[in-house]
């Protein structure tokens, strides 16, 4: 049965070619929008190298103080996260690296424009970095402040060209740092370990005298297991509510949480900075795909009505031989979500196209947009539910036809 019914929308499609392309070229035109947005979010909120392991892990980069007039934001300090935060006993690991610093080098009379992290020895262990040449810093390069770097593949290419870049030094804002390994390009959407180069973080211990809360410094927190995380959340709010207020005349309440990416972003834009808003930036998500969806779906469904209209006589001798509402329905929605899988398999070649165009652009530093399991998997699902909502209301109202009057190819 089935077999026949997509036999049959086959032979429509052909039958009114115009319509199929008005039909196709929408469904495709917004998947394809769909599709590299959910691959954007997808980068930048998703289980990607080098924080493959997202389930097990929490972030620390937002410290608000509430003053007297008005609040300050900012990434804490090395001090409250070395202080407070290291010391916590849930965690199996925490890591403290600076936010991103854009510093120059210069290389045969160029200048090569790069982002310097400084990270402790954890952050290697914690993250998992794709070494192409050698290895990460320790413990021992981190204690004795040594000047060695790991960089990625684009800066040995532009510093070293294709030679080995191991064991060689560069020289970056006039200091030299002798190189242990070369990583893989990290996308600059994954604010926590992007960087080009990475040194010892205690390479500013003059950061570390600072004993204020606000700082330019990031913490990563790694659980044991996944289930670990809601116990880890809870210690570090308990943390929280003992850390003292320094300056008590000026600050009226401190607030700091341990979020995932996705999480802290919610936070920031739509929680002020305090409240946990993931359900509500998922529920504005949802409400922005079905809005964009709506006209092409009242276009789809308008195309629909008119295309069935014009098979009454078929829907007639059907019901004459004893077909239910209920079959004729199924068969329309069948040949509908067949027009949106044709329609789905051209928005994501367009969707392939652009996201490469995108990556090659350099619009995003480093972007490695591309559609992975997880963006196939909902490109599916939005298909699946556009020729289901395009394709119930024309079907049912074309079941409820009377036979004699579907014979004499009415339509009311």
């Amino acid at each position: 049965m089935l077999k026949n019914y997509l036999k049959i929308a086959w032979k429509v499609l052909l039958r009114r070619k115009f319509f199929t392309f008005i039909s196709l070229f929408g469904i495709s035109f917004t998947l394809m929008v769909l599709m590299v947005a959910t691959s954007l979010f997808d980068h930048a909120f998703g289980p990607q190298m080098p924080e493959r392991e997202m389930d097990k892990l929490l972030f620390v980069n937002m410290m608000r103080s509430e003053l007297e007039q008005g609040t300050q934001s900012g990434p804490p300090s090395y001090y409250f996260l070395d202080r407070y935060v290291r010391p916590l006993e849930m965690p199996e690991q925490v890591s403290i690296n600076s936010v991103y610093v854009s510093v120059n080098s210069y290389v045969d009379n160029r200048k090569l424009a790069l982002d310097i992290k400084f990270t402790d020895a954890a952050f290697w262990e914690i993250l998992n970095f794709n070494f192409v040449e050698g290895k990460p810093f320790g413990k021992q390069e981190v204690e004795y402040a040594s000047r060695v770097a790991v960089i990625n593949e684009s800066t040995r290419k532009q510093y070293f060209g294709t030679g080995d870049a191991v064991g060689q030094d560069i020289e970056v804002d006039q200091v030299k740092y002798r190189v242990m390994g070369v990583v893989e390009d990290v996308p600059v959407l994954r604010l926590h370990s992007y960087a080009d180069i990475w040194v010892p973080i205690t390479l500013r211990s003059k950061d570390f005298k600072n004993n204020g809360m606000h700082g330019e410094y990031f913490a990563t927190i790694k659980a044991h297991k996944a289930s670990d995380i809601p116990a880890i959340k809870e210690e570090y709010a308990q943390m929280m509510r003992q850390v003292p207020i320094q300056n008590p005349k000026e600050v009226k309440a401190l607030h700091s949480f341990s979020d995932s990416i996705l999480e802290s972003f919610a936070r920031t834009l739509l929680g002020k900075g305090r409240e946990d808003k993931v359900g509500l930036l998922y529920g504005i998500l949802a409400g922005i795909t079905l809005l964009f969806m709506l006209l092409p779906t009242i276009n789809l469904v308008n195309i629909n009505i008119s295309r069935i209209m014009e098979r009454s006589s078929e829907i007639g001798v059907r019901k004459a031989f004893g077909a239910s509402s209920s079959t004729i329905i199924g068969q329309f929605i069948v040949e509908n979500i067949f027009l949106t899988l044709l329609g789905g398999l051209l928005g994501f070649a367009l969707s392939a196209a652009v996201l490469a165009l995108i990556n090659d652009s350099g619009i995003i530093t480093y972007a490695n947009l591309g559609l992975n399991l997880r963006v196939f998997g909902w490109g599916l699902l939005l298909c699946l539910v556009f020729g289901l909502i395009s394709g119930v209301y024309p079907a049912f109202k074309m079941s409820r036809l009377h036979a004699v009057e579907a014979l004499k190819g009415g339509s009311k």
